[in-house]
Order: structure tokens, then C-alpha cells, then sequence
């Protein structure tokens, strides 16, 4: 290992350091989506804090049945959030790994590694990402359905 050539070891630095920028939208992500939660769980307890003191405080049974609903909406948004982190995570985890697989196949001319398993972490770390994307897209278009336009139709127990 102490005869690397300058060149090689900077073309190796090179193609180690190009899945970084996936790293990069990934922590990005995982930034947006830790401000959703806290968004989410501000809500929640904000409601629940309603519904705590509805002996004080009486609440309407139609305005009643909305706040349930949202903390159903909102218990779903949750889920899927975190779960779109966990494949965030998965993610980082596999690409961060390929980074090193490459880095060390490269300066061990191919000793240390397996090509096979370069392409599984690479392959699974962009299906991690494409996975943590959809779980995003559903969890945003809940929370934009979830949104009332306009106001609820007047019940009978108003």
C-alpha cells in the first residue's frame, strides 16, 4: 500500500467521492422531513391539549369530531414520515458503504472487496432513496387533503 501511485489514488479518491452527492440529498432530506415531524407532533399536542381541557372548556361535538380526525390524519403522517426516514437512513447507510467498498477495492487492487456487493449497496441505497420518496409524496399528499378549503357543514348538534 505504500507504493500508490499520486494519479491512481487521486482517480480512486474521485470515484469513492461520487456517490457523496447522493449522501448530500439525503441529509437534505432527512432535514425536511425532521421539520415535517416537528410540525406534525406541534399539531398533535396542540390538539390534544384542547381535548384535555374540553371539562373547561366545552367543545362543540361537531368540532370535536374534527379534532379526532385530524389526530388520525395526523398519527398517519407520522408513520409514514419515519418511515420514509428509516429508508433515508438505509440509504445513507448502503451508499456510505459503497463509498468505502470502492475506495478500499481500488487502493487494494480488488483484494478487499467484491464488485458484487459494490452494486447490491450502490443498487439498494437508490432503492432505499426512490422508496423514502414515495413514502414523502403520500405523507405530503395526505397533509394537503387533510387541509379544509372551506368551512365544515353545519350539524344538527351545533
Amino acid at each position: 500500500m505504500s507504493n500508490l501511485n499520486p494519479i491512481l489514488l487521486s482517480e480512486t479518491i474521485q470515484l469513492a467521492v461520487a456517490p457523496v452527492f447522493l449522501l448530500t440529498a439525503v441529509a437534505g432530506m432527512i432535514g425536511a422531513l425532521t421539520q415535517r415531524l416537528a410540525r406534525v407532533i406541534d399539531r398533535s399536542r396542540a390538539l390534544q391539549v384542547e381535548i384535555l381541557y374540553e371539562s373547561t372548556q366545552p367543545i362543540k361535538p361537531s368540532i370535536r369530531k374534527l379534532y379526532d380526525e385530524e389526530l388520525v390524519k395526523l398519527s398517519q403522517r407520522a408513520l409514514l414520515v419515519n418511515t420514509s426516514m428509516v429508508f433515508l437512513v438505509l440509504c445513507a447507510i448502503q451508499i456510505a458503504l459503497t463509498i468505502l467498498e470502492l475506495f478500499l477495492g481500488e487502493t487494494s487492487d480488488g483484494k478487499l472487496t467484491n464488485p458484487t456487493i459494490v452494486l447490491y449497496t450502490f443498487v439498494g441505497g437508490v432503492v432505499s432513496f426512490v422508496l423514502a420518496l414515495i413514502f414523502l409524496l403520500i405523507e405530503v399528499l395526505i397533509a394537503s387533503y387533510s387541509v379544509r378549503m372551506r368551512l365544515p357543514k353545519k350539524s344538527m348538534d351545533d
